[in-house]
């Protein structure tokens, strides 16, 4: 199949500062044609070349799910951790999309976890919480993800997975460690689950030590949010009057004190198999 671009400005390398409108490398990238990117690559296309948008090859196939094109243009030369316009690089667009395959690949072939931020992009964790992959979201925690890193628009990724209502998302965040309570404009992700209706939720986020009595900037609870007569308010009327009992306390109070390490470290007590599961929420 032959690509053509009717708008042509600039051929080049990301590396000579070069730029063009969408290229057949582009093309056959976004759209799975394999085939014709590995021919286009044994002619000696550039696979650097990058669009208007600072848009390169490889960001491309990330943002179209295309692991076997990444493949091939990683195994090319293709730079793992360039940037667009926005900030984003092709592992940003392989989780905004939920792609786990493209995440996958792209972290073994050495792309950061954790990119230096920017004012224009979220990060990884981020975008595979509002993708709601929570695979994704795990395959990078596990990979050394911050979970508190903190976008000025959204708050942290638990904000961005109670936001989006993506609760296995919440659960992975939270079982690692999240701060539960982490506030963006003194609003808690226990605000935004009631907001979004989200009785499981709700639920998860008390069992991990969410504040019932939390308050906004408006002074507004958790509770304010709820419809007076649902399954929201009256589970959270329910937290407000039952406050959780020394059992679940006593394994708040090993969690916190573990942190992030809790999985690790909780697998390695000598203690019985029953209370280990406890303590990993299994």
């Amino acid at each position: 199949m032959e690509f053509k671009n009717t708008k042509i400005y600039y051929f080049g390398d990301i590396n000579d500062g070069c730029w063009s409108e969408r290229t057949e490398v582009h093309m056959a990238a976004s759209m799975g044609r394999a085939s014709h990117l590995q021919h286009l690559i044994a002619c000696g296309v550039s696979v650097n070349i990058v669009a208007l948008d600072s848009l390169t090859p490889l960001h491309e196939a990330c943002m179209h799910g295309q692991v076997q094109c990444v493949e091939l243009l990683l195994d090319a030369g293709a730079l793992v951790d360039v940037r667009n316009d926005d900030g984003n690089t092709p592992l940003c667009d392989a989780c905004a999309v939920g792609s786990l395959a493209c995440v996958k690949l792209l972290l073994e072939r050495g792309a950061k976890v954790n990119p230096p931020p920017t004012s224009r992009t979220a990060s990884p964790l981020h975008l595979a919480c509002m993708s709601g992959n929570s695979e994704c979201v795990k395959l990078l925690i596990a990979k050394g993800a911050s979970l508190e890193d903190y976008d000025l628009y959204c708050g942290t990724p638990l904000h961005v997975a109670c936001n989006d209502q993506h609760t296995n998302c919440v659960k992975e965040l939270l079982n690692a460690g999240a701060n539960v309570n982490a506030v963006r404009l003194h609003r808690t992700p226990l605000h935004l689950a009631a907001k979004g209706a989200q009785v499981e939720m709700i639920e998860t986020l008390m069992e991990f030590g969410a504040n019932i009595y939390a308050r906004d900037k408006h002074d507004k609870k958790p509770i304010d949010f709820a419809t007076p007569v649902s399954p929201v308010a009256a589970c959270l009327r329910s937290y407000e009057a039952n406050p959780l009992n020394l059992q679940q306390l006593s394994r708040l109070a090993v969690r916190r004190q573990l942190g992030t390490r809790a999985l690790k470290v909780v697998v390695q007590l000598k203690i019985p198999k029953l209370i280990i599961s406890y303590l990993c929420y299994q």
